[in-house]
């Protein structure tokens, strides 16, 4: 038992999102603990930022119960929920490149019981791959947007799609994208209005922002509002 980590178990009832764990940061001795209160709760974890060293430094036990993927760094430990829904929500990655912040929104939406769609390298520097997608993307009532550069993916979107546009900028780019602020800065500024914007390389909190949104229409769906 850890004396250093305090699981939230209860922050699914109290906001509607599971406990996810931030492993970047914490030694493989920390996170091991956590996963071994997790397990004697039988909880299930998402696991963010977790590294290839310290998912291989983890007992074997541990990583035999973690579904990892090493595009987004992330983990699934423990019991998965089935998919409850899908078809709400598209991911729109600009390139390549930004595929990793992309996959972490996903993995974080499957976690919590939701499908993606996941639109990937239709930024603006070859505008035909975007506009050959929009039909499909302005079929999900959330659209989250990730890009890198100038971020100009997040504007173009605002002004052709109606959906809400959860913008996530990703650290992509060279010297003066300066790790990503060029990119805060632009989904920020831009003209199109009504556009949410999460912090640099943040798939995991635009999945989180899409869950809130659909946690509350559901809510007004049952109250017949």
């Amino acid at each position: 038992m850890t004396t250093e980590t305090v699981l939230d178990f209860d922050r699914t009832n109290r906001i509607g999102l599971d406990e996810a764990i931030f492993c970047a940061g914490k030694s493989v001795d920390q996170i091991g603990a956590i996963l071994e209160l997790a397990n004697a709760r039988g909880a299930g974890l998402l696991l963010t930022r977790l590294t290839v060293e310290k998912l291989e430094g983890l007992s074997a036990a541990n990583r035999d119960a973690i579904d990892y993927c090493a595009v987004s760094s992330t983990g699934f430990f423990g019991s998965l929920k089935p998919i409850e829904s899908r078809g709400a929500i598209a991911i729109v990655a600009a390139g390549t490149s930004d595929i990793g912040v992309a996959r972490e929104a996903e993995r974080t939406l499957r976690h919590a019981g939701v499908g993606a769609t996941v639109i990937a390298d239709v930024g603006v520097a070859g505008l035909w791959r975007l506009t050959e997608r929009l039909e499909e993307i302005r079929t999900h009532p959330i659209v989250i947007a990730a890009a890198g550069m100038d971020a100009a993916l997040a504007s173009v979107l605002g002004g052709l799609v109606s959906s809400t546009i959860i913008c996530v900028p990703t650290s992509i780019g060279y010297g003066a994208a300066e790790g990503g602020r060029t990119a805060l800065n632009a989904m920020l500024a831009s003209c199109a209005p009504g556009l949410v914007v999460c912090n640099i390389d943040n798939g995991y909190g635009a999945a989180s922002a899409a869950l809130r949104i659909l946690s509350s229409s559901e809510r007004l769906r049952r109250s017949g509002v």
